[in-house]
């Protein structure tokens, strides 16, 4: 079931699906509208799926920045 902009709550391009006890399940998000959002909302998953990858500590990453590029032959 879906449900419309009835509540106060609810904003314009956005919709949600409910259950049979008036629970929201999903979201419908207008991307015209709020296309930014969905943005948001995408890099913020994958920050959060990326949370247990090891990481480089800013130095690293400056040396590995300016340290020449090694090229492998394709010989």
């Amino acid at each position: 079931m879906l449900m419309g902009s009835k509540s106060q709550k609810d904003i314009p391009g956005i919709a949600f699906l409910v259950d049979s006890r008036g629970r929201r399940t999903s979201v419908l998000i207008d991307l015209e509208q709020h296309g930014s959002l969905w943005e948001d909302l995408y890099d913020a998953y994958i920050s959060q799926q990326r949370r247990a990858e090891p990481r480089e500590s800013l130095a690293t990453v400056k040396r590995l920045i300016r340290s020449p590029a090694r090229r492998r032959s394709r010989g």
